[in-house]
């Protein structure tokens, strides 16, 4: 027969395995979809429909693109604001699109690649990572011949391309982490 001590160090050993599964559960249940996925925002609410825009300024950073710093991306515009303190832009440019698009929200900085090649075979720099949609990665990136051609229709890539001298600015700027949000 076992002693009591045995008995309560069993007990008390698989109360937590059952309370690390809860919160496990529960951790799960509340997580995000996955690396690069819209996260909550203390911010304004991003809904699905356009961003208000300045008619007189249609560069403006649009209102409702969140507080702080940030990379805010149009992607009805296609368009980038980089957003530094006390929400004064530092630079805003236009881009090309990929094929396919990430939805309206809020996002981070999940990786970044100094040097690689495209999905388009286009040699790049300064691929900055923030999103993924049905397995298509979606970044920022440049050139490194400065093309910005659209890509091949019916080909799935999530490049946004910049130029060059823009590509560098939005290394320097959009960090691991750094908050992207995109809008309509």
């Amino acid at each position: 027969m076992p002693s009591s001590s045995s008995v309560t160090v069993a007990g008390l050993a698989a109360a937590a395995l059952v309370t690390v599964g809860v919160l496990a559960y529960q951790a799960a249940a509340t997580a995000p979809a996955g690396p690069g996925g819209p996260r909550a925002s203390a911010g304004p609410a991003l809904g699905a429909s356009k961003a208000p825009r300045d008619r007189r300024h249609p560069h403006a950073l649009p209102a409702g693109s969140g507080k702080g710093e940030r990379v805010v991306y149009s992607v009805d515009d296609d368009r980038v604001w980089l957003v530094g303190d006390g929400n004064r832009v530092r630079r805003t440019f236009a881009v090309t699109p990929s094929t396919v698009d990430p939805k309206p929200g809020e996002y981070a900085v999940t990786s970044r690649s100094n040097k690689i090649t495209g999905s388009d075979g286009i040699p790049i720099e300064h691929v900055v990572r923030f999103a993924s949609v049905d397995g298509v990665v979606i970044g920022f990136s440049a050139a490194e011949d400065g093309s910005v051609a659209k890509p091949a229709p019916g080909v799935r890539t999530g490049g946004i391309r910049a130029s060059r001298a823009d590509g560098d600015v939005m290394w320097d700027f959009a960090t691991i982490g750094q908050p992207v949000v995109v809008v309509r």
